[in-house]
C-alpha cells in the first residue's frame, strides 16, 4: 500500500478496534490456539499464543494489524514451531466464495490493474496504456453474488445437519469480510478428523466420486436396478427429490436412466454435480493447521468486518459488515465499475477527486481503486 494511503487506513482500523472490540470473537480454548497477524506492507507474524480478551485487545491496539488470524486447531504448545505444537484437534471449517461460483454477473464487476503503470481497465489481456501483461484482477461483489453464496451456505447447512448429524448450536456462519462466507463446526465429534478424513467429507459435500451403485444402479445387472426413494437420507434421497421426483419431466428422466442403465446414469451424475454439490474450497476444509481470519476483525481487502451471521437470510454484508465511520475523506478515485455500500451507489469514477464517507474511501483504497489526495 502506498505510504500516502497508509495513515488513513491505519487510523481507520485502529479506531475500529477501539470502538468495536465487543465484536471480536475470541474462540473457545483461546489459550490453545495459534494466533497470527499481518501489517500493511509487512510479512506475517504467527505462532503466537493469546491468553484472553485483554491480551488480544492489547495486541490489536498496539500493532494495528491489517489482518488478524487464529488457528482452527488447538495445541498443547501453540507458540512453538509447527512440528512441536502437539496437535489436539481442530474445528471443521468450510469456505464458500463468490468468485468460485462462476456467476454470470461477475463479468460486470471485475476489472484489471496494470502493475507497471497502475492503469485500471475492463480488459484482462494487456494494459491499454503500456501493453504490459502484468495485470492484477480486482473484483467487487454484488447483491447477486451474495444471494448465490448464501444459497450455497444454506445447502451446506442442510447437509451438515441432515446427513452428518451436526447440531445447529455447533454451527457458526461468518461473512468472510470480502466476498464469501466461512462456516465453522465447533465442539462436535468431527474435531479429531485428520486431513484425509476431512478431504473425504469435503468430497461428499461437493458430490465428488458418487458412484451409480450408491444410488441404486447396478453395473452387473441393470434389470435389478432401482432408483432411490425420496424418503431416503443422504445423496440417494437428494437425487430422488431434485432429479427423480414426482414431476412428470423428472419421472421421464428416471425411466430413461433405468432403460439406459449404468453408463447413462454415470454420465448424468457428472452433469448433475455442479447443481447438486456445494461449491466449497476443499483445500480449506482438509487443512488442520490453517490460521483463519479472526471473527470480528477487519479484512484488508475491503475494510469490512468478518462478522457472524445470526440471520443469514436477511444479512446484508454491504451494510451489516461495513462498520467504519462516516467521517468525510477526500480521495482520487479511478474505479471503472459501480458498487453499493449502505444502500448508496458509488462509481464509476475516472481519476476523479471525490469526498466520500471513510468506509467508502477505505473500501476503494483497499480494493486498489483510489488513493488519498
Amino acid at each position: 500500500m502506498l505510504e500516502k494511503n497508509l495513515k488513513l487506513v491505519n487510523d481507520a482500523f485502529k479506531e475500529y478496534y477501539f470502538k468495536h472490540f465487543d465484536l471480536i470473537h475470541v474462540p473457545l480454548k483461546t489459550s490453545e490456539r495459534e494466533f497470527g497477524y499481518q501489517k500493511f506492507n509487512e510479512g506475517m507474524t504467527r505462532h503466537l499464543s493469546v491468553k484472553d480478551d485483554k491480551e488480544l485487545h492489547l495486541l490489536l491496539m498496539t500493532q494495528i494489524p491489517s489482518d488478524v488470524y487464529c488457528s482452527n486447531a488447538y495445541y498443547s504448545f501453540p507458540n512453538l514451531p509447527m512440528a512441536e505444537k502437539d496437535w489436539k484437534g481442530a474445528d471443521l471449517i468450510f469456505d464458500i466464495d463468490a468468485k468460485d461460483l462462476k456467476l454470470d454477473c461477475r463479468t460486470n464487476h471485475i476489472c484489471y490493474k496494470c502493475n507497471s503503470c497502475q492503469n485500471i481497465g475492463n480488459h484482462g489481456i494487456n494494459c491499454s496504456v503500456c501493453s504490459s501483461t502484468k495485470l492484477e484482477t480486482i473484483s467487487v461483489a454484488c447483491k447477486n453474488c451474495m444471494t448465490e453464496s448464501k444459497r450455497e451456505v444454506t445447502r451446506l447447512l442442510e447437509i451438515l445437519t441432515e446427513d452428518f448429524g451436526v447440531k445447529e448450536e455447533e454451527i457458526q456462519v461468518y461473512f468472510s469480510g470480502n466476498e464469501g462466507f466461512h462456516v465453522y463446526v465447533v465442539n462436535s465429534n468431527y474435531q479429531t478428523l485428520d486431513s484425509r478424513e476431512r478431504a473425504d467429507l469435503a468430497d461428499y459435500i461437493m458430490f465428488n466420486g458418487i458412484l451409480p451403485e450408491a444410488l441404486g444402479i447396478n453395473k452387473q445387472n441393470n434389470s435389478k436396478s432401482s432408483l432411490p426413494d425420496t424418503n431416503e437420507r443422504g445423496w440417494r434421497g437428494k437425487v430422488a427429490k431434485e432429479i427423480l421426483g414426482p414431476n412428470s419431466k423428472r419421472g421421464k428422466i428416471g425411466q430413461e436412466i433405468l432403460s439406459g442403465g449404468y453408463s447413462l446414469f454415470q454420465t448424468k451424475l457428472e452433469d448433475w454435480r455442479p447443481k447438486l454439490g456445494v461449491k466449497i474450497d476443499s483445500k480449506v476444509t482438509m487443512d488442520i493447521h490453517r490460521i483463519f481470519r479472526l471473527g470480528g476483525s477487519l479484512n484488508s481487502k475491503s475494510g469490512f468486518s468478518k462478522i457472524i451471521c445470526k440471520d443469514l437470510k436477511n444479512f446484508d454484508p454491504f451494510s451489516d459488515a461495513c462498520l467504519l465511520d462516516e467521517e468525510k475523506v477526500e480521495i482520487i478515485a479511478n474505479c471503472p465499475i459501480s458498487f453499493k455500500l449502505k444502500n448508496k451507489k458509488y462509481g464509476p469514477y475516472e481519476k476523479e477527486k471525490i469526498i466520500v464517507p471513510k468506509y467508502a474511501g477505505v473500501y476503494m483504497i483497499c480494493k486498489g481503486f483510489a488513493d488519498v489526495n
